[in-house]
């Protein structure tokens, strides 16, 4: 047996350990899951939405314990982990208010002869894998429309928030949710792969794009679908004409929240030469007031890395970019930075290079590698370069330059200014070696349906 070991970042210190799944046990969710599949599904969606609207209410009573388990596995500052939870119950709402309209059978074309319908079934066993990074916001990510359409689900967290994981498990257990409905399994990476080779009907992954091509390829051999979403490296293009005094705290908000560990979290700046200056004392500014501390402190702004292996991968990131010349424009004062724990301060690094690997790899960390411009085809090809095809930002205060520079940049989301594009109703989804399907809103729901279309004639009376 296996034991799984939850510790806290901060200080390294054994939060609670647990015994991995073992592949009996896998094999036994599965096929109990299979059995419970179609009672769940023949219940209608009115029921289902009972069932997951009570379920969301004990989340909602319970929203303080999960985020305490954020912070202390994880590692997040406390106040961001409780706007983590919320975050995923406002979507979590969506989705029971919405179900029923999307999921409902559509009429494509009706006459006095015959009447055409589009169907949406369950696809009937989902396996959910989800990362470490927001873990109870990809928990309803991936579990929960799933569930609104019929499917019953297998889900996997990372082992490194298994005792969030196991709180959400908990939580489920004890409420009206019927068995085998949802199950949670236990494990690392090798966990998954087991969970793959059993008899599933589609999978949900969330993680590196290293992984993606091998689920895929064992989903195609198994004749499934999947909805993935993978690496990100979001060029932010700030243009002359930018307010630079309106948007320099959402620049460092999608950058260095949550230590930097977002998939679409901002990984490079492109700015208009004349404004670099400006841009680099402004965010600089920002970063040396920033307390980095404990996660559980109330005062914490910059929390430790989730793990030892992310904090070394993150060293060999950063002092590659230092062997070929980048410069340090900003960072917190090393004497601040607590001895004990996975820490690195939020740094603003110059002088790169497209040979450097901040530039060229995807950067989970409190780094941001700045780069400047002279005019809006180089900005467009800076942009542009990279294999990661999610989001992308674009500074400018004329409307025009924005719908211009959008139609040529290669991402599956573009926002202007501060304005948010992650909403509930919005598709999340990229390009290239970013994703692979679609999350939310309506495309959500029919991502994990199978769709049947129903052509029956009108029989005269």
């Amino acid at each position: 047996m296996t034991k799984i070991i939850s510790t806290n970042p901060s200080n390294n210190s054994i939060l609670w350990t647990i015994i991995s799944t073992s592949n009996e046990e896998i094999h036994k969710s599965v096929q109990e899951a299979k059995r419970s599949q179609e009672l769940w599904s023949n219940r209608s969606i009115d029921e289902r939405i009972i069932y997951l609207k009570e379920l969301y209410d004990d989340f909602t009573q319970k929203k303080e314990i999960i985020a305490q388990s954020i912070s202390a596995e994880m590692g997040m500052p406390i106040r961001q982990a409780r706007d983590e939870v919320q975050y995923g119950l406002t979507y979590y709402a969506w989705y029971l208010e919405n179900a029923e309209q999307y999921i409902t059978p559509e009429i494509t074309r009706e006459n006095n002869q015959e009447i055409h319908m589009v169907e949406y079934e369950a696809r009937w066993v989902v396996a959910a894998i989800a990362p470490w990074n927001y873990p109870f916001s990809m928990f309803v990510w991936t579990c929960i429309q799933a569930l609104l359409v019929g499917n019953v689900v297998v889900f996997k967290i990372s082992k490194d928030v298994i005792l969030t994981g196991k709180i959400i498990a908990d939580i489920i257990s004890e409420s009206s949710l019927p068995k085998a409905v949802w199950t949670e399994i236990y494990g690392d990476g090798t966990i998954g792969w087991i969970l793959l080779e059993e008899d599933i009907d589609f999978v949900t992954f969330t993680g590196s794009t290293q992984v993606w091509k091998n689920i895929a390829k064992t989903a195609v051999e198994k004749g499934i679908w999947c909805v993935m979403e993978l690496g990100g490296s979001a060029p932010w293009i700030i243009c002359s004409d930018s307010n630079i005094d309106s948007v320099i705290e959402t620049i460092y908000f999608l950058r260095y929240s949550n230590c930097g560990q977002m998939c679409d979290g901002l990984k490079r700046l492109i700015v208009q030469k004349e404004r670099y200056n400006e841009v680099v004392s402004k965010l600089g500014d920002i970063i040396i007031t920033k307390r980095i501390w404990n996660a559980l402190d109330e005062k914490t702004d910059i929390w430790p890395l989730v793990s030892e292996k992310q904090q070394t991968y993150l060293s060999e990131q950063y002092n590659d970019a230092l062997e070929k010349w980048a410069k340090v424009l900003s960072q917190i004062d090393e004497k601040l930075i607590p001895k004990e724990g996975n820490f690195f301060p939020p740094t603003l690094l110059g002088n790169i290079t497209k040979d450097m690997r901040v530039w060229n790899e995807e950067v989970f960390w409190p780094i941001l590698p700045i780069i400047t411009f002279d005019n809006i085809e180089e900005a467009i090809e800076l942009a542009n370069d990279t294999e990661y095809w999610l989001g992308a930002y674009v500074f400018t205060e004329n409307i025009e330059t924005f719908k211009s520079i959008s139609k040529r940049l290669k991402s599956g989301m573009i926002q202007m200014n501060t304005l948010n594009y992650c909403i509930p109703e919005n598709p999340f989804w990229g390009y290239k070696n970013s994703w692979i399907g679609r999350e939310h809103g309506k495309w959500g729901f029919h991502e994990f349906c199978n769709i049947k279309v129903t052509s029956i004639p009108k029989i005269s009376q």
